[in-house]
């Protein structure tokens, strides 16, 4: 079959990412690329082309900010991102900035276990429309989504998320701000969502902490480390501003009369922008939309409690371009003239959600500059159909200078996905010297079964990100006889997916499989009890979903249980931790262990799952019973001290072990 390389999967994608400034397209670039970039329309060229022009990239980027109040989600959030207007065809990237997310101490020990449902319902929404969560950060109610279409991962580099607090003096985090910066086809872009002090007099205060935010945030590599260094901020959030000296009737009147003009000049973030110097350089659409707060929760009625506060623009969203390096380039002109563009299409507030005291914010935004990277750090090639196992085979390449790890793998996703750990199956990425010809191949038990189409993607574990991905193709083999798996087919996607669990914690080696159950135990405390009896619940029997292959293979009826000690074994020089550590990948997996007889020897096989568990992460188990026992292991831990102790075979999740790389084992 064809092999099918990561190029362009639509001709919007050519338009959107590879347009040129040149009325004529280049014959050489159209043999390259297999595919002509079209031109750009005349408005969007910002000079006349000179005879050699660099490659546009033209990005539509939507920036949303709410302050929830603390409210459950609504059913539908649609109309917010703009789903419902065919906008979001043309749209590339969604910032999503939300404010007084329901902090509580319980509601945070559950947020910690499993993800928010703020970010859950985000994810629902966006993710059949080919968005994917790049990147996301909380700070106690303040959180902060990044999502981009699939194909533009690859272009996403140098991701890295940083928070400050300000409240109660810096020691609380219910004021401060939280970003997400990376970097866009080579220029480095920060969205910076905030909530400042609130009421009218603190206005001072929210000029403190806005430039303790900017001191305080700084990122590692060699360029951009201070948020203001980037190449493009976009600052939204809950500002907190507030309208000046107009007294509480005058500022209905306009808002019922529409004459929104004359309480702009009382607004003190206009003011603000011409006085104080942190501010200079940050551009704002005009206020055509009524002030956004203060609402009776459930209506589109003012305040009308006794405080009753004075409406307001508090929710805002500007952005501010990098000044032009000084001197002068060759040819008279500077040398980031012309680099970067923004224009904003649309900034308004919707009116229709009334679950807060705030309505939320959107703006749209086309952003253009010079392309500095026109090519994936790794590209695959792949057959546009896999019928039979054998076929399952990727090839890739890396380009010059990426810098590969042993932990690298390579994802099967199923169209759709939600986020780069939302993964079908995975192998891992051979480290061989060479760059060019690297090739590797799916397991037939680790490959879904059905009918369905689905994405390959290369990720880095050095920068956590996706550094390659294909188009869709089509997997096309037979289901098994006991039927169809959770994993089999496109269209099985009813199910609640709790595997974003793992992205809060970037340094994760392993994504999470997809198609989680909602009723699994995911207590950490679990890992600090050693005298446990561990047995799958009957609902979870059979059910694995470890990304392991070896692990989809149907398990035995009667499975003996496996006894953990009560007390630490040093005397025989075994600790209790060591069984644990051989994991494949413990994320949403049931755990069996298979005892062979080898004479008088019983011991764990490494092929085992149970022996690839590691007890630090029992906290992302299914369901289990829990029970005590008297005694441990007995013999079992004596033929351990003998070398019988197995090996266990590494997965994304475990920390290195036995032997250098995750490829390598020992024998028993």
């Amino acid at each position: 079959p064809r092999q099918r390389p990561a190029g362009p999967p639509s001709p919007r994608r050519a338009r959107r990412s590879g347009g040129r400034c040149c009325p004529r397209r280049s014959p050489a670039t159209t043999s390259r690329l297999g595919w002509a970039p079209p031109c750009l329309a005349p408005p969007l060229c910002p000079r006349p082309c000179p005879a050699t022009c660099s490659s546009f990239v033209l990005l539509s980027i939507t920036v949303v900010t709410w302050n929830v109040g603390t409210a459950m989600p609504p059913n539908d959030v649609t109309s917010l991102l703009h789903l419902n207007t065919g906008e979001t065809n043309d749209v590339d990237m969604i910032a999503i900035g939300l404010q007084e997310v329901n902090s509580k101490i319980n509601k945070r020990l559950k947020d910690a276990l499993f993800t928010d449902q703020w970010s859950e319902l985000f994810m629902d929404v966006l993710s059949p429309f080919h968005f994917i969560l790049v990147s996301t950060v909380r700070m106690q109610g303040v959180i902060l989504l990044v999502f981009a279409k699939y194909y533009h991962l690859p272009f996403l580099q140098d991701i890295q998320t940083d928070c400050t607090r300000t409240g109660l003096g810096g020691y609380w985090g219910n004021k401060g701000g939280v970003s997400v910066r990376l970097s866009i086809f080579g220029h480095m872009v920060c969205f910076l969502n905030c909530h400042l002090p609130a009421h009218l007099e603190k206005a001072e205060q929210r000029k403190e902490d806005f430039a303790t935010i900017l001191h305080m945030q700084q990122f590692e590599g060699p360029v951009a480390n201070g948020i203001l260094d980037h190449d493009l901020v976009f600052w939204f959030g809950d500002l907190n501003f507030r309208i000046e000296s107009l007294d509480i009737c005058f500022v209905k009147y306009a808002i019922d009369s529409n004459v929104l003009s004359q309480l702009w000049e009382k607004d003190q973030l206009n003011i603000a922008k011409s006085t104080w110097p942190v501010l200079r350089g940050f551009q704002e659409g005009p206020l055509n939309f009524p002030p956004t707060f203060k609402f009776d929760v459930g209506t589109n009625k003012y305040d009308s409690s006794a405080k009753k506060r004075k409406p307001a623009w508090t929710d805002r969203i500007l952005w501010k371009i990098k000044p032009p390096s000084k001197g002068w380039g060759a040819g008279g002109h500077r040398p980031s003239q012309g680099v970067l563009s923004v224009s904003q299409l649309c900034y308004c507030s919707h009116m229709e959600y009334t679950v807060s005291d705030h309505k939320p914010v959107a703006a749209i935004f086309a952003v253009q500059f010079a392309s500095k990277v026109d090519k994936p750090q790794v590209e695959i090639y792949v057959a546009d159909e896999w019928s039979r196992p054998e076929q399952a085979v990727v090839r890739y390449k890396m380009a010059v200078g990426f810098h590969r790890s042993s932990w690298d793998w390579i994802g099967l996703y199923r169209v759709g996905f939600r986020h780069p750990k939302d993964y079908v199956s995975y192998v891992w990425a051979r480290s061989d010297d060479g760059v060019s010809g690297l090739q590797v191949m799916f397991s037939e038990e680790a490959l879904p079964k059905g009918n369905g189409e689905y994405i390959l993607g290369y990720y880095s574990n050095t920068s956590s990100s996706i550094a390659g991905v294909t188009e869709p193709f089509q997997i096309s083999l037979p289901r098994s006889e006991e039927g169809s798996s959770s994993t089999d087919s496109s269209g099985s996607s009813s199910e609640e997916d709790d595997s974003t669990l793992v992205l809060l914690a970037p340094k994760s080696r392993s994504p999470s499989p997809g198609k989680m159950k909602r009723h699994r135990s995911r207590s950490p405390s679990l890992a600090k009890f050693q005298g446990l009896i561990l047995r799958p619940s009957s609902r979870d029997r059979g059910t694995s979903r470890s990304p392991s292959p070896q692990s989809r293979r149907s398990l035995p009826r009667n499975i003996p249980t496996i006894h953990l000690p009560q007390e630490e074994l040093g005397h025989h020089g075994v600790k209790g931790k060591e069984l644990g550590q051989a994991a494949e990948s413990p994320e949403g997996s049931s755990f069996y262990q298979t005892v062979q007889e080898q004479g008088s020897l019983r011991h764990v096989s490494a092929d085992s799952p149970l022996a690839r568990a590691d007890p630090r992460n029992l906290g992302l188990l299914p369901a289990l019973r829990l029970e005590m026992i008297d005694q441990a292991l007995g013999q079992r831990w004596e033929s351990a001290d003998q070398g019988y102790y197995p090996c266990r075979k590494m997965s994304p999740t475990s920390p290195p072990g036995c032997g250098t790389s995750p490829k390598e084992g020992c024998n028993p």
